[in-house]
């Protein structure tokens, strides 16, 4: 019987599950977490507004694990032994395999001097709550929003969140009669912020922002943060709450893993997802570096791509087989406002940009739920 490792429990490691399972009824699957749950990242954006709640967005995996014969073991990767064929964890312990998949996930860089007085939104519930509760507990004051990237690796960046949670903080203030006494401030390094989704979307968001009444300082890198005040290269600006998604790299173990990594310290894949060099370890989601157009996304939807070819090459290493498989490379995001969303595709192919529009909003909502569905528990009939 085939073993086969996965690390992490976000997106890229379930779809990995998934798709093992629909080509694979037999081998043994292990899966390494702290914790059997799925934190839907997406939806974090509502939580400050209290349109979602942490239990919302906490989706208990031990129903799906089993459903699907993966054994759980409660602990974090620190390390490879074996040419990867042993993963070490935090527990002590080991979890031997014959085909390892690497899909826990980037980690922020917090390099910056100062980057404790900052919210990081994707860091997960207990940072969006942070938000909420200073927000409810503000009179009034300066909101300073932005976003880095990793310098030696630009593809690294998770902007699209940031100018989500923007626009829907103008909305939930402005419902709330308050707007007046905020001021929001955006502030990037780059003249062109968002880049990745297309010139058309950067002109739209940037014309959004001033039809609210945003104002954006572009084009100046955040040297520090202060506990009232955000320091650029070209100034500085007083600022009562500090939200701030820095750029991304690698899990902390893999430089002493002996894995390969890119110059912004990710994993290096090729373009079957297979880690560069080596036999049957793979990698799917923010964890890697993969070959490919440089406005390739790090979200949900681009991992679940990644997840599928590893599934399907790892299995064919198993077997004997070569490691064919390709992802497909696309953006597809809403960038919600809390009442309608900009819907922004991108393919090598073409690029769309649909127009502000409740539907839309509607949409990613649905979609939230239609996702989430195959990992929730099923209610009993009644």
């Amino acid at each position: 019987m085939k073993r086969i490792t996965i690390i992490g429990a976000g997106f890229g490691a379930l779809s990995t599950v998934r798709e093992l399972r629909r080509h694979d009824k037999r081998s043994e699957i292990s899966l390494i977490a702290p914790r059997a749950e799925l934190i839907y990242l997406p939806s974090l954006i509502w939580i400050p507004s209290r349109l979602r709640r942490a239990h919302d967005l906490r989706i208990d995996l031990k129903d799906f694990f089993e459903t699907h014969g993966v054994k759980h073991v409660a602990a974090r990767a620190v390390g490879l032994e074996n040419d990867g064929r042993r993963v070490l964890t935090d527990a002590g312990d080991y979890v031997d395999n014959d085909g390892l998949v690497i899909a826990s996930g980037g980690r922020f860089l917090k390099k910056l001097p100062g980057i404790e007085h900052a919210i990081t939104l994707c860091e997960g519930i207990d940072a969006a709550r942070r938000i909420r509760d200073r927000l409810a507990g503000m009179d009034g004051g300066t909101i300073a929003l932005g976003f880095g990237a990793n310098p030696k690796e630009p593809q690294a960046v998770r902007g699209g969140p940031m100018f989500e949670l923007m626009f829907g903080l103008d909305h939930l203030l402005r419902r709330q009669g308050r707007r007046e006494r905020f001021k929001l401030v955006f502030f990037s390094g780059s003249e062109r912020p968002g880049a990745r989704l297309g010139e058309r979307a950067v002109d739209g968001l940037l014309r959004e922002m001033r039809r609210r009444g945003i104002e954006a300082r572009l084009g100046h890198k955040p040297v520090r943060f202060e506990a009232d005040r955000v320091v650029t290269e070209n100034g500085e600006f007083a600022a009562d709450l500090i939200l701030f998604m820095p750029g991304m790299t690698g899990p902390d173990w893999t430089a002493e893993a002996g894995l390969p990594l890119s110059p912004g310290g990710l994993i290096q894949a090729d373009e079957h997802t297979r880690v560069a060099g080596v036999e049957r370890i793979y990698v799917v989601g923010d964890s890697g570096s993969f070959p490919g157009p440089d406005w390739m996304p790090k979200q949900a939807h681009m991992a679940d791509l990644q997840a599928v070819a590893a599934a399907r090459n790892l299995l064919a290493e198993l077997d004997g087989r070569p490691a064919q498989e390709t992802f497909k490379t696309e953006l597809v995001c809403i960038i919600d406002t809390l009442q309608k969303g900009i819907l922004v595709y991108r393919s090598p192919q073409r690029t769309l940009v649909l127009p502000a529009s409740r539907l839309f909003h509607w949409l990613k909502r649905a979609f939230e739920r239609h996702y989430l569905a195959r990992y929730r528990k099923p209610k009993p009939p009644r």
